[in-house]
């Protein structure tokens, strides 16, 4: 079995837990690989062990899956090295909050042990695709969470024009715009007011942040939908927004978002299910009073 490893920055306090899960995996004979960033980070704490490592771009086709130690952020970083290639993700949350990785590092061993035996399903997540008239994010035009187009270097309010098929929907003044997946309605878009959408729904959640007009509402839309968007302001410059990842666009750029072409396989041990996720991340049905 080969798996990929991809994890954020850690310090001293995690450096134990990433040797056990390296520990773990070189014990059950796994072939481990490091992304480049991760690789960065092991040696930052004299954990290198000449582990193979993979880049953004690179055919990573070979991996049975990647294995994320970090939080949401760090498992939609690694949805950018799988892009198309269909390698499945499964997120070890050492993090905070985690919705998307939400398998507690307390559970490493009973975890690892599930997953060499393949006691898993799959959990398939569709994406957002983003195509401009100019070359954004390094051709990773894609995003599991979320779009947005957000307002820069001002405190002045813009105006995003936005259409679906076509068809004029409105004028949105407001610090920005936000199209989000059903994965990511529990994100940014939810922090907003957007609706929580469950992962299977074929829907985008185009919700406005901070609007003028507070009349204006979150909207949801079948997600085979073409929307696009222009930009109006005192400035000329804006920010557009795929997960973590941002550029900087002028009001020249043409903005279409469309679902994209492939979907991202998240591996889903027997114990955890979205709704029981939704529960425990939410807080749902405790007392909080006490």
């Amino acid at each position: 079995m080969k798996i990929g490893i991809h994890g954020k920055k850690f310090g001293i306090k995690t450096s134990e837990f990433i040797q056990h899960v390296l520990a773990q995996f070189s014990n059950s004979h796994v072939d481990v690989s490091v992304s480049e960033s991760f690789s960065d980070s092991l040696k930052q704490q004299n954990l290198d062990s000449k582990l193979e490592v993979f880049k953004k771009g690179d055919n990573i086709s070979n991996l049975d899956a990647i294995v994320t130690l970090g939080g949401d952020g760090t498992l939609l970083e690694a949805v950018t090295y799988v892009g198309s290639q269909n390698v499945p993700i499964l997120g070890i949350n050492t993090g905070r909050l985690g919705f998307l990785a939400s398998t507690a590092k307390e559970n490493i061993e009973a975890t690892i042990a599930e997953l060499i035996k393949g006691d898993f399903t799959f959990d398939e997540r569709s994406l957002i695709s983003l195509e401009t008239n100019n070359r954004l994010f390094n051709g990773n035009n894609f995003a599991m969470n979320d779009f947005a187009i957000l307002k820069k270097d001002t405190s002045s309010m813009i105006v995003v024009n936005a259409y679906i098929d076509g068809n004029f929907l409105n004028s949105y003044w407001a610090d920005g715009v936000i199209v989000s997946t059903p994965t990511g309605s529990t994100g940014y878009s939810m922090s907003c007011g957007g609706p929580l959408v469950l992962p299977h729904c074929e829907n985008f959640i185009i919700t406005p942040v901070s609007p003028h007009n507070l009349t204006v509402r979150p909207i949801v839309v079948p997600d085979n939908s073409h929307l696009s968007f222009t930009i109006e302001g005192r400035t000329k410059n804006y920010l557009v927004a795929l997960d973590s990842r941002l550029a900087t666009v002028d009001d020249t750029v043409e903005l279409n978002v469309r679902k994209a072409d492939f979907k991202v396989k998240l591996i889903q041990l027997k114990d955890n299910n979205y709704l029981k996720t939704l529960r425990q991340k939410l807080n749902w049905g405790l007392d909080v009073r006490n």
